[in-house]
């Protein structure tokens, strides 16, 4: 920590138009990560001066940036605010890559009924918003990703059943790891003081419309707006 410490001094003392930072902190404990993370930022706002700062930890990407930029084999894969790309992921890559635990994107096929569009997953049908219904209906597609981020999953009543494979425990919150088949797993985040289901348990999931993300099937990008 010191001796990045010592190289920012150095390089403020020159006037820099701008500070290019490779994972400066990945070396650092996680107490002395937090610390450091929080003095860059007061540094970057008393400079005013633009920093570009290159990590894979995703929360330092979402803590510190006012802008991010998701690079993938080289390729720019999202621009645009933290909030933004964590709330509407340009591609499945983005989706996954930004957010802990993951979303889970799930692999469906699209049926209608009469009026309505939903989506078959894991032998349960998950009805579509009317702006999802309408993105999909014009595209024209018959089968989807759908993704929906692990505290936006509840379980009680729904039309997707998972068997439980195990409960984590993190203190404030618990993991719960269910299987909607042998090879097809998704997270449910629940609250510490929420009574968790046990291992081998059969539950129902179900998720609140208007968070979920639809991607196409073909090309991993997202669907509507």
């Amino acid at each position: 920590g010191q001796r990045q410490r010592v190289a920012l001094g150095r390089a403020i003392v020159r006037r820099p138009e701008a500070f290019l930072m490779d994972e400066p902190l990945s070396n650092l404990d996680a107490t002395l990560r937090v610390k450091t993370r929080s003095e860059l930022v007061a540094m970057h706002q008393e400079l005013a001066t633009t920093f570009i700062y290159v990590t894979h930890d995703q929360v330092e990407a979402m803590t510190m940036a006012s802008r991010m930029a998701v690079m993938r084999a080289g390729r720019l894969q999202q621009t645009g605010s933290p909030q933004s790309v964590y709330e509407k992921p340009a591609n499945t890559f983005v989706a996954q890559f930004i957010g802990s635990p993951p979303m889970n994107i799930v692999a469906g096929d699209v049926r209608r009924e009469g009026e309505l569009l939903g989506v078959d997953v894991a032998g349960g049908r998950i009805p579509l918003p009317p702006e999802h219904a309408a993105a999909v209906a014009q595209l024209g597609l018959e089968r989807v990703l759908v993704g929906v981020r692990p505290e936006h999953l509840v379980i009680g009543d729904g039309p997707v059943r998972a068997s439980v494979r195990a409960v984590e425990s993190l203190g404030h919150e618990r993991h719960v790891l269910c299987d909607l088949s042998p090879d097809q797993m998704v997270i449910v985040r629940i609250s510490a003081d929420m009574p968790p289901p046990a291992a081998g348990d059969v539950v129902q999931l179900t998720a609140d419309p208007q968070f979920l993300h639809l991607f196409d099937a073909a090309t991993s990008r997202r669907i509507g707006a």
